[in-house]
């Protein structure tokens, strides 16, 4: 699954002021329920919060949303973002918002644009968070323009 969010972060377009990051949403049972990449919808959005609204959008109530997620799964290409530039809810609280109880992540969010707590953030609140080391380098290439060995 998180090969799947590698090939969402493969749509974005490259920005010199922005990560490209994928996102998939499984449920309880495995079944994926949503995808997202950066910058996917209007807005300065994150790969997080396009899966989210993709899965909010399908929805037929707010309580059938918050159902969805309970007990849900999020494969990230990078670290969830606990703080943004943009004056956007940070993904780190949409996350925590949504139920999501357990987050694999490829790579940790470089320093380059602020300082990102979002794993800690994460844990503190009891979400259960996997660093899916095996990847890391596929998914620090999805950001060669931004990132430097």
């Amino acid at each position: 699954l998180m090969r799947l969010a590698i090939e969402q972060a493969l749509k974005c377009t490259d920005v010199d002021t922005a990560y490209n990051v994928g996102a998939v949403i499984t449920g309880k049972d495995g079944q994926i329920l949503s995808t997202g990449f950066s910058r996917q919808l209007p807005g300065n959005t994150h790969a997080e919060q396009c899966a989210l609204m993709a899965l909010q959008n399908t929805a037929n109530s707010d309580e059938q949303f918050a159902d969805t997620l309970k007990n849900a799964t999020m494969y990230t290409t990078m670290e969830p973002c606990s703080k943004r530039l943009s004056g956007n809810v940070p993904c780190v609280k949409r996350i925590l918002g949504s139920g999501i109880g357990k987050v694999f992540v490829g790579i940790m969010e470089p320093p380059n644009f602020v300082e990102c707590s979002g794993v800690e953030e994460l844990e503190t609140a009891g979400v259960t968070v996997v660093h899916i080391s095996e990847l890391e380098q596929e998914c620090k290439s999805l950001n060669s323009h931004l990132i430097k060995d």
